[in-house]
């Protein structure tokens, strides 16, 4: 309660070690829950009538100095009307938000019902989440609960930018649609100017200057040997997220990247190129470069930071435990480069559409799959898709270079 009208107040560490309590059996689960939500609820009820009753004649009277005049209050307290629902679940879980989101309710005077409705269940939500997590940890609770945390804010932040985007949608819904028709029709013409070539190599050469970034950054926290809080809080999670009825699922993926499965699709891949492609000399030798560079690439990077590393590894961490996942990033690369050569030298609009969606699915549980299945860690898992994501930027950029030259070349004569 008293955080809830703005007290300087750690909740989340209360409410961890409440469930901490209920792990030993001093307290009963059900009983904190409810005794936190009603305490979060009271606060918030609080805050919102504080809001209410003094806010509006000290908006009206100050607002100017921070750029809250009556008109903009008023437009503001129509958004929040409409949308502000999904905020205030939100907001719970992102720290300084959660103390103003009760008084600005009460400022834009939304009606008390909608506001109640959410408030109190986001309040709820919030208490369950924290004083069970305290109750799953057990004694391991002060070791991961700040780790959690920031992985729920990210998390947050994450949904917060979801709601923005389908809210986004909504509002421009008919330009969004005609840009797509525009972007779609660009690809149906397979990229044949060299502008749509250009296009093409100027999108994916940002893509893969964000991996480089985010690669150098893994390789900082690889070396600083900052991946423990990360990898704890993975393995906390998807057990909690994939129970053992995803076990059979889990083998299926897994089994998708498997060396079988990766030679069987370069095989293919190397029919079709045969068979549907454009530019057959120029595709046949990327898939060579991507498939044996890749091999060369991986193996390299492995020996590097087994040299690098800053902890001692045990012969069985060695074989099984690599930074980057050498199967991670084969995967990616492989998958990824398939999935391209698939869209680019077809015209079809649902290959368009299906492909690149299927692709990423497939990517994310097969990921998961080996962490389910407890094989690799995260940041072995993780490190070997962003590396093997560069990688395959690197070559698709050459292959299309090599295109936009050819088309350059026969223009000339």
């Amino acid at each position: 309660m008293l955080e809830m009208i703005a007290f300087p107040l750690p909740g989340e560490v209360f409410m961890g070690y409440s469930g901490f309590l209920v792990y030993q059996g001093h307290l009963s689960w059900m009983l904190s829950i409810l005794i936190a939500g009603i305490g979060a609820s009271i606060g918030m009820s609080l805050a919102y009538w504080i809001g209410y009753k003094l806010g509006t004649p000290f908006v009206e009277k100050h607002g100017h100095r921070f750029h809250m005049g009556p008109e903009r209050i008023e437009k503001t307290s129509r958004w929040f009307s409409k949308h502000g629902n999904k905020l205030l679940i939100i907001a719970y879980f992102i720290p300084g938000v959660r103390h103003i989101t009760g008084y600005f309710s009460g400022i834009t005077q939304i009606p008390f019902r909608t506001y109640a409705l959410f408030a109190y269940s986001g309040a709820f939500l919030w208490v369950t989440v924290f004083i069970t997590l305290g109750k799953i940890l057990g004694p391991q609770w002060e070791q991961f609960h700040s780790s959690v945390k920031k992985y729920l804010i990210i998390g947050s932040i994450v949904i917060a930018v979801i709601l923005a985007t389908i809210y986004i949608y909504k509002k421009y819904k008919v330009e969004i649609k005609d840009t797509a028709i525009k972007i779609i029709n660009l690809t149906l013409n397979v990229f044949h100017s060299r502008k749509q070539v250009g296009l093409l190599i100027s999108i994916t050469a940002i893509l893969t200057l964000g991996l480089i970034i985010l690669m150098i950054g893994m390789i900082q926290d690889f070396l600083g040997n900052e991946f423990q809080d990360f990898n704890e809080v993975v393995d906390l999670l998807i057990p909690l997220t994939f129970n053992k009825d995803w076990t059979k699922v889990m083998l299926l993926f897994s089994l998708m990247g498997s060396r079988q499965v990766l030679l069987m699709l370069i095989i293919l891949t190397l029919f079709w190129i045969l068979w549907r492609g454009r530019d057959k000399i120029f595709e046949l030798l990327s898939l060579a470069i991507v498939v044996g560079g890749g091999e060369v690439y991986e193996e390299s990077l492995r020996g590097i930071f087994h040299e690098l590393s800053p902890l001692d590894h045990s012969f069985t961490d060695q074989l099984f435990y690599s930074f980057p996942s050498e199967q991670s990033l084969m995967t990616f690369v492989i998958y990824g480069f398939v999935f391209f050569i698939l869209v680019r030298t077809t015209g079809k609009v649902w290959i368009h559409t299906f492909v690149p969606i299927a692709g990423l699915v497939i990517l994310f549980l097969t990921a998961t799959s080996r962490l389910f299945l407890e094989v690799q860690l995260p940041s072995d898992v993780a490190a070997g898709y962003v590396f093997g994501g560069v990688w395959l930027g690197l070559n698709i950029l050459l292959l299309e270079i090599f295109r936009l030259m050819r088309s350059v070349g026969k223009g000339a004569h």
